[in-house]
């Protein structure tokens, strides 16, 4: 089983995590680089997307909506992100404003919702975790955002530091507890050379992947556990992507490791 994808950063829209090509049942993934002026138009049945802004500005515009200037950082490493949220049976076009590059992920969606403009100033910010797995997350298209199931964020991991940590799932459906959500992540590096480490397990044993990740990649986590570590000298970034009927953080942690939380 190969969690793992990359995008080239070419371009055009490149349909990187696609349902004849990936374990996620709910999340679709399309890699969006744009010049100035270029367009890209959606037009997809019974979809709601999540459309986070790497670098740059754009416009998204559509029935009944129009954000202008969407975006203010250089990259992700230059403070908190905009996002657009589309309802499903909503036809919308992104303008590039200069060079812009961006996430669309896309969710299958029974439910009319408005559209809406998450600004860097919306942003909530936490730090999360102890000395070993500390990280600070970004808090986007979160239950703030009248949604179906996406959930979005991001988090910054700095060199030697654990994220995801203790290990944690969130696959089966035991509200309040934990919530059957898949979920996503997409690196970046603050240079060139920076990797990480990121592992998908199961107590089963039927996933047991392990990966080394650079800018540009990505894994999905259908089901299971999954730590990620940022090798010492570098810092990462990566966008969380989750989608399930209870949109939030319920999650159980690896009874392995739980002495951690304590």
């Amino acid at each position: 089983m190969n969690l793992k994808k990359t995008w080239n950063k070419k371009y055009g829209k490149c349909e990187i995590v696609t349902k004849e090509n990936s374990s996620l049942k709910l999340v679709a993934i399309d890699m969006v680089r744009l010049h100035d002026g270029e367009t890209k138009t959606y037009d997809e049945k019974d979809t709601e997307f999540g459309i986070i802004i790497f670098g740059g500005k754009c416009k998204v515009a559509g029935e009944g909506f129009e954000y202008n200037e969407v975006g203010k950082r250089k990259d992700v490493f230059d403070g908190p992100c905009a996002c657009v949220y589309v309802p499903r049976n909503t036809k919308f076009t992104i303008t590039g404003i200069g060079e812009v590059s961006m996430c669309v992920s896309k969710s299958p969606s029974e439910n009319d919702h408005k559209p809406a403009l998450i600004k860097p100033e919306d942003v909530i910010i936490k730090n999360l975790g102890k000395p070993g797995w500390q990280r600070e997350a970004h808090f986007i298209l979160d239950e703030r955002v009248d949604a179906d199931i996406l959930y979005i964020g991001e988090a910054w991991v700095e060199g030697g530091q654990w994220s995801s940590y203790p290990p944690h799932k969130h696959d089966d459906d035991n509200m309040p507890v934990e919530a059957a959500t898949e979920e996503l992540y997409y690196y970046e590096f603050d240079k060139p050379q920076g990797f990480g480490i990121q592992r998908v397990y199961t107590k089963e044993g039927d996933i047991d992947e392990t990966y080394t990740v650079k800018s540009g990649d990505m894994v999905e986590m259908p089901r299971g556990y999954h730590p990620e570590h940022c090798a010492p000298g570098y810092k990462n970034y990566y966008l969380w992507i989750m989608a399930g009927k209870n949109r939030g953080f319920f999650m159980t942690t690896d009874e392995d490791h739980a002495w951690l939380n304590k």
